[in-house]
């Protein structure tokens, strides 16, 4: 089945080449347009697609506001995220963060690296590479925004030592092979942990995974070299 995509940008010739790369895919389709946040709320409402490629400056309501809702709204929860941003905007990729959002992409990024991230985010991974996203993550989860609410370690109960493990691994950054290589397991008994920890904790993907595993505790934030 083709990864049904839908793209939010206020840029109508940025929306015109991402469809044409997407569309150009065997495995993938662009479903709709839409130039503002709330447009892109209604549109994803109306068709479900599988992934919404949202960029997070836009007129009226804003890609962060139109993540926020979509990623709060149960009947959405098979629609993920993908912001579209530049690295200088941390503080609303943070917040997008906090907000459900499955991943980040420059808007400079590469034609392959646009469609491999689209792909990623479309099998239930998070697209958080350790060289973009680990600083990042970090420094947003050293200073939570305020009024909010970190987990209780207790949510953590069900999980098993070995899920725990893995679960800490994943949100120092690592990949499913680097943590296959330093737990001594097969990288596919490591994604079945993965997706074990993210059925017991209702995550939605691995970006979920790790906000959860910093707000209990699990893993401890450290300032930023």
């Amino acid at each position: 089945m083709s990864i049904r995509v839908l793209l939010a940008d206020d840029q109508a010739l940025l929306r015109a080449t991402f469809r044409i790369l997407i569309d150009s895919c065997a495995d993938m389709e662009v479903v709709a347009e839409a130039s503002d946040g709330a447009e892109a709320v209604d549109l994803t409402r109306k068709l479900r697609p599988d992934i919404v490629l949202m960029d997070i400056r836009m007129p009226g309501t804003d890609g962060l506001t139109a993540t926020s809702e979509l990623c709060a709204d149960p009947e959405l929860s098979g629609t993920r995220v993908l912001i579209l941003t530049t690295f200088e905007t941390e503080d609303y990729v943070a917040q997008a963060l906090r907000a459900g959002a499955s991943g980040f992409l420059g808007k400079d990024v590469t034609a392959d690296t646009l469609l491999d991230g689209l792909r990623t985010v479309a099998s239930g991974e998070a697209l958080l590479s350790p060289v973009a996203t680990r600083t990042l993550i970090t420094r947003f989860l050293m200073a939570p925004a305020p009024g909010t609410h970190l987990a209780a370690p207790e949510r953590l109960a069900d999980l098993t030592v070995r899920e725990r493990e893995v679960m800490a691994l994943a949100a120092e950054g690592r990949s499913n092979t680097e943590i296959a290589e330093d737990l001594t397991l097969s990288p596919l008994t490591v994604r079945t942990h993965i997706h074990r920890a993210m059925t017991k904790l209702h995550a939605r993907d691995r970006a979920q995974l790790v906000v959860i595993a910093y707000q209990t505790g699990l893993v401890r934030a450290t300032p930023p070299a």
